[in-house]
């Protein structure tokens, strides 16, 4: 998760350079997978500046709705706005339609958003996963692409994580089967990845129901 830092402020995201003294939050790894009636979405919680660990408690798994969540890399102000902003829409449109939103209609939002602001882009690479009527999973780019998974795995950590998951995805996963090869994926990336790491948040989305879990590194 990239950010800069500087004394008194936070540099802003359309500079193409940050202040000398500034240092850039990064590294993540976050992954989404599909297995039966839920989507399972799992990230490290580590936050970093430079070689410094800045934290060890992020939350990089952001519900939106009741149904609905997305996994943030990037900017963290970046993701903070988007969340925030996306949070909102979704209860006006219930309150405006009677009728709770998609999560296509969540992520084609999101790539909106993304797209209209290409020139000056929202520095975030994202996974959203929810259930409308079957569990669904969207990954974004930071110019507003939009495609539709059965996986997936974003952050500097993602090209370990995407391999764990691809030598052991299969559709018919059972539900602790999918939640614990998500958290084995994002493991595997830390132990590569040093901006990633300090544990798993898992989330897994079905109907009418959200299980929450952490996961420690052993």
């Amino acid at each position: 998760m990239d950010e800069y830092i500087y004394p008194g402020r936070t540099w802003s995201r359309v500079s193409p350079t940050p202040p000398k003294g500034a240092e850039p939050f990064h590294g993540t790894t976050t992954v989404g997978l599909i297995a039966g009636d839920h989507v399972i979405l799992a990230a490290d919680k580590r936050a970093t500046a430079g070689f410094f660990i800045a934290s060890r408690k992020v939350k990089k798994i952001v519900k939106i709705t009741d149904y609905a969540a997305m996994t943030i890399s990037g900017l963290v102000a970046d993701a903070q706005t988007l969340a925030e902003f996306v949070r909102e829409e979704a209860r006006f449109y219930e309150l405006t339609y009677n009728v709770k939103p998609t999560v296509k209609w969540i992520a084609n939002l999101l790539s909106t958003i993304l797209f209209s602001s290409k020139w000056f882009p929202y520095i975030v690479q994202l996974i959203v996963g929810g259930y409308d009527v079957k569990p669904r999973i969207y990954t974004l780019d930071p110019y507003g692409s939009v495609t539709e998974e059965k996986y997936t795995a974003t952050g500097s950590g993602s090209p370990v994580a995407i391999g764990v998951i691809e030598s052991e995805y299969r559709e018919d996963l059972t539900l602790d089967e999918a939640m614990h090869l998500a958290a084995k994926a994002v493991k595997a990336a830390t132990l590569r990845d040093v901006a990633s790491g300090d544990g798993v948040d898992v989330l897994a989305i079905g109907k009418d129901v959200m299980i929450e879990k952490f996961i420690p590194l052993k």
